[in-house]
């Protein structure tokens, strides 16, 4: 049985996210501990005791934001009738939740307070090139260590990241645009790779 003590503290702690999350929505990467202890009526002191620091606090929020962001992604792969589709609804899965939260993305990639990404956010893509990798390697029928599906698996991920960040801070497009002209990249290479056997529109 777990103690009433630590049951008010897991409580506690995901007020003081829920409130943290507020802030992040509306100040993004500005977000300071002091706003933060300020919507959650508490001061500063009783905040570091929860989350230590900022990036302690900058961890808490990727655990649960890349968690939540990875079981819509895992989805996304398994819906679809046709590859095409799968990728096309995996791709937007990713950049609606940008385009939902640009601020929490913000905070979570470029908080000046935290130079690189956290670990959980490091581990959220280091478990999204394993899912893309296996899926890869089952629709080309290749080992699920093959070099080709962890290579195509890392390229999809950074060129997905890189082309949202891009997307969010300058929005040229809309996201169905931008989510077309991705997809059709990485279809070209689904469709042409010589290792692929399966017709186009066969049914996995």
């Amino acid at each position: 049985m777990i103690p009433a003590v630590s049951l008010e503290r897991t409580r506690r702690r995901a007020e003081l996210l829920d409130a943290a999350d507020l802030v992040v929505q509306r100040d993004g990467a500005s977000a300071s501990m002091a706003t933060i202890a300020a919507e959650a009526g508490i001061t500063k002191p009783v905040l570091y005791r929860h989350f230590g620091d900022k990036a302690g606090l900058h961890a808490a929020l990727a655990e649960r934001h890349t968690e939540r962001l990875l079981a819509l992604l895992q989805a996304a792969l398994l819906t679809g009738r046709t590859r095409r589709e799968r990728v096309e609804r995996t791709i937007d899965a990713y950049l609606e939740q940008i385009e939902a939260g640009p601020e929490v993305y913000r905070f979570l990639m470029l908080s000046e307070e935290v130079s690189q990404p956290s670990t959980h956010v490091r581990l959220f893509l280091e478990r999204l090139v394993g899912v893309l990798a296996s899926g890869i390697a089952a629709e080309l029928r290749l080992p699920g260590d093959a070099v080709r599906a962890q290579t195509w698996a890392r390229g999809i991920v950074g060129m997905v990241q890189s082309a949202g960040d891009w997307w969010l801070e300058h929005r040229p497009c809309p996201r169905a645009e931008l989510t077309a002209e991705l997809a059709d990249l990485v279809w070209g290479a689904f469709r042409s790779g010589p290792l692929l056997a399966i017709p186009q529109d066969t049914v996995i």
